[in-house]
């Protein structure tokens, strides 16, 4: 049985979807901290049951009879949490369950000397697959196009994108990703350890998404501020702590070139070329206007 965590969010659910395209239903489960809101799998056959990173029991009965674990990285840092406690509770409790194979989602800077704090957490939680004696592959995910758009802020509206300097990060949708990873899942054994990088090959920064937005007819300019006025607007804004230092990260390690390495691999896996920044923003101008 194939199991995955977080279903209910935006990767989770779209890695479900797309396993459900390969395998039969009754081979799918999902581990949610509340259950209600995957109704809909438990509808079509799959098994649905509640999972807490912070509940070692609950994950062990949600992981019973896996031979494959999808673990989807924890958020926890954004909200002063731990994820590397999160993600140890949960690599421990499916090799008491006798999970086969634990595939996690990474991401392209994983790293131990990254200046961005959720790719050190993404390294050290890789160093505990490669302890635990488990098989386990990671997956080396592009930087999500989500935030490529959230970066860019209410520049649709107001014509700027006002933000530290960066450099050329490796955009990729949530989507692509999830039909990816799912093709991973079913294959047991494709990737052992880290994957390639699984990301576009169009690196770009925010000057090149400016361009693009004004290329499609919104016209919008880059501008470059400081990392100590990115804080202090944060902050009025009332942003947390974790998010202030993992957006400060985000720009210093973009500068360094952390995000940008470019590959194939995601091309060959999903058959087709990736999904562009310009077809995203594309949708998000034409639903803007």
């Amino acid at each position: 049985m194939f199991i995955i965590t977080g279903a209910t969010g935006q990767l989770g659910r779209g890695i479900v979807e797309e396993l459900l395209a390969l395998i039969p239903a009754d081979q799918v489960g999902v581990s949610v901290r509340n259950p209600e809101k995957a109704s809909d799998f438990a509808a079509r056959g799959v098994r649905v049951r509640q999972g807490d990173f912070g509940d070692a029991q609950s994950l062990l009965h949600a992981f019973e009879g896996a031979t494959q674990l999808l673990l989807v990285s924890s958020n926890a840092a954004a909200t002063g949490g731990d994820p590397l406690v999160q993600h140890r509770t949960a690599i421990d409790a499916a090799r008491t369950a006798g999970v086969k194979r634990i595939v996690y989602t990474s991401q392209i800077a994983a790293s131990d000397s990254s200046a961005f704090s959720p790719a050190r957490d993404h390294a050290a939680t890789e160093t505990m697959l490669r302890e635990s004696g488990v098989a386990w592959t990671a997956l080396r995910h592009g930087f999500y196009a989500a935030s490529g758009v959230m970066f860019m802020g209410d520049a649709l509206k107001s014509g700027v994108i006002a933000a530290p300097a960066d450099g050329k990060v490796n955009w990729t949708t949530h989507a692509d990703l999830a039909e990816a990873d799912a093709l991973i899942l079913a294959s047991d054994g494709m990737f052992d350890g880290a994957t390639p990088p699984l990301a576009s090959s169009q690196p770009l920064n925010l000057a090149d998404l400016a361009t693009i937005a004004s290329d499609l007819g919104n016209p919008v300019r880059r501008e470059t501020i400081s990392d100590d006025e990115l804080r202090s607007k944060m902050m009025t804004r009332g942003m947390p702590g974790g998010v202030l230092d993992i957006a400060a990260g985000f720009y210093f390690a973009a500068r360094t070139g952390e995000f940008e390495t470019a590959d194939t691999t995601l091309e060959t896996l999903l058959r087709r070329a990736p999904t562009t920044m310009q077809s995203v923003i594309a949708a998000k101008v034409s639903g803007a206007s």
